[in-house]
């Protein structure tokens, strides 16, 4: 036979759980006891696995592969990021995080250094601001005096729901001449004077279009760049972007002709509010009849992503009972779609054969989303629900029953993160925050994110989060700080949702996610233990894609 081979062995190479094929009704339901099963060596010639087995079974061509010794460590199936934000990501890498602030003076002050130590960026970007930081809420004067240059300052929020601007920054974007917008707000004072803070609808249709027609191209190549390197770093040969638009698209396609991509990339073009919601579906159909399956197997449009509520820490989730904070009035928090202007939307990338992602949080949000993928989608186009961060049980059975994808985030559970949620929802409902164990149970596929950059990317923290619901941020956060552990994931569960999940949700199971004779060699290998509690201590060690080497082995690290 042509082409080199690769044979592995001495290692413990993980097999997927036999009979378990994401979407049939009820697949998850015991798999969160299911001992993990490993083979002995795995055969790869050129970009193909040819045999995955008992070393005794291998066929005749084993004999003169070149061998490798994996020294007791475990190959993994590449993992696939089931929801993140490509463009978002590698430009985040260069934005200053503010993620260990704790108030509006850390905040200043880190900006602050910042600007002293870069005198020559045109304007400061930073990432990672949480409004519990700031709770008596933000402005933009606040912001204007920590640089001595008067730049404008954007800061993202760490959920993207949120951009707060400073005055410099108001006039660099033209924001007075904004007009609002369904589903979003651009906060004034009461004389009607911007304060610097755009949300929800308002953040997709101003300023992130405004940050992409800024960035020259050369800039998003570099940013695209990036974050597949990091991704490679941490053992990912595949994402779904979910949030794909012209700017990242040209980009993404520029990148491509200039050589190949080192990453399987699967896309939602993400549909904002407006009189043209349809047109935008149409461009989504328009793309995706170019690239598919069929033409560009990995670099494809395969849906659209509705946001269809905001998020709990900011109190723009939907949700079926009033806030629960004292001050809340209550309200309940809007979905930024109705029923009715949704409809259409869903049924129109139905009808051009494009999935459906609908980003969901609170309850009245999912149940408003499986109400219309139920009524207009068919379960052999995958629909999704993302997040689904508080649901009720009526709900989560229907998930199960309908075939809709759980795709979930375990890292937004973080116990580091959520100090706000017993006062915004009650004790009561923070009791009902995802729950995983409950959807898998009901039979609803699961495909693991991150929902990078607004929450680590790495797949073995989210896995570790999703399988303890403790802290990835803060370790030494007590076992008795854990998110409802009643709701936990098994680790082969979550090793399964995090590859062949992920990749069936997005239609690519026949070529990725799985360790299987005939399938892509896209693999990764970690030093690890196969033990929840102990996957912080595990190691990337090398990340294959397409039968190439992709990451390199660490410093001594395994012979050849």
């Amino acid at each position: 036979m042509d082409g080199t081979a690769t044979l592995f062995v001495n290692g413990q190479i993980f097999l997927s759980p036999s009979g378990i094929k994401p979407g049939a009704g009820g697949q998850n339901a015991g798999l969160q006891h299911r001992a993990p099963t490993f083979a002995e060596c795995m055969l790869v010639r050129n970009n193909t696995i040819e045999f995955v087995g008992a070393r005794s079974n291998a066929p005749a061509a084993a004999a003169q592969a070149k061998v490798v010794d994996l020294q007791g460590k475990t190959v993994l199936p590449g993992f696939v990021d089931g929801h993140m934000h490509l463009m978002l990501l590698g430009q985040s890498l260069t934005k200053i995080d503010l993620g260990k602030c704790k108030s509006l003076d850390d905040i200043r002050a880190t900006i602050s250094a910042y600007a002293s130590e870069n005198p020559d960026v045109p304007r400061i970007l930073c990432r990672g601001w949480m409004h519990s930081m700031t709770p008596g809420g933000v402005t933009a004067s606040a912001l204007d005096d920590v640089d001595s240059q008067n730049r404008p300052i954007l800061i993202d929020s760490k959920d993207l729901h949120s951009t707060w601007c400073n005055t410099a920054a108001l006039r660099e974007l033209a924001a007075e001449s904004w007009k609002d917008v369904a589903g979003g707000t651009i906060e004034r004072d009461a004389d009607g004077k911007l304060k610097g803070l755009f949300t929800e609808a308002a953040n997709m249709t101003y300023v992130w279009p405004w940050l992409a027609s800024v960035a020259s191209m050369q800039a998003r190549i570099a940013a695209i760049r990036a974050a597949i390197d990091a991704y490679h770093s941490c053992g990912y040969t595949g994402m779904i972007d979910m949030a794909m638009d012209e700017g990242a698209w040209e980009a993404v396609q520029a990148m491509r002709a200039e050589g190949e991509v080192p990453m399987r990339i699967a896309a939602y073009w993400l549909i904002r509010p407006g009189d043209d919601t349809l047109a935008q579906v149409d461009r989504a159909i328009e793309l995706s009849k170019q690239h598919n399956q069929s033409t560009t197997p990995d670099c494809r449009i395969i849906g659209i992503k509705v946001i269809c509520d905001g998020i709990i820490d900011a109190c723009t989730a939907a949700l079926s009972e009033p806030y629960a904070a004292a001050d809340s009035d209550g309200h309940v928090g809007l979905p930024l779609w109705t029923e009715g202007e949704l409809v259409p939307v869903v049924k129109r990338a139905t009808e051009g054969n494009l999935q459906v992602a609908l980003h969901a949080i609170g309850d009245a949000a999912v149940k408003m989303a499986i109400d219309v993928i139920s009524a207009h989608v068919p379960a052999n186009l995958r629909p999704r629900i993302e997040h689904l961060e508080l649901t009720n049980e009526e709900d989560v059975a229907r998930l199960g029953e309908k075939g809709i994808v759980a795709s979930i985030q375990p890292v937004h559970a973080d116990p580091a993160i959520l100090g706000a949620w017993p006062k915004l929802l009650g004790e009561h409902r923070r009791k009902r925050a995802f729950a995983y164990r409950e959807f898998a149970d009901a039979g609803a596929p699961l495909a693991l994110g991150s929902d990078s950059p607004t929450a680590p990317h790495e797949p073995l923290a989210n896995i570790y989060v999703g399988t303890t619901r403790r802290s990835y941020r803060r370790p030494e956060m007590s076992k008795e700080d854990a998110v409802n552990p009643h709701f936990a994931l098994g680790l082969c569960e979550a090793v399964v949702a995090a590859t062949e999940g992920a990749a069936w949700s997005c239609c690519a199971d026949g070529s990725i996610g799985r360790l299987h004779d005939g399938l892509s060699a896209d693999f990764v290998v970690v030093d690890m233990e196969w033990d929840n509690v102990k996957l912080l201590e595990a190691r990337v060690l090398e990340t294959w894609y397409d039968g190439k080497k992709v990451w390199p082995a660490a410093v001594g690290g395994m012979s050849r």
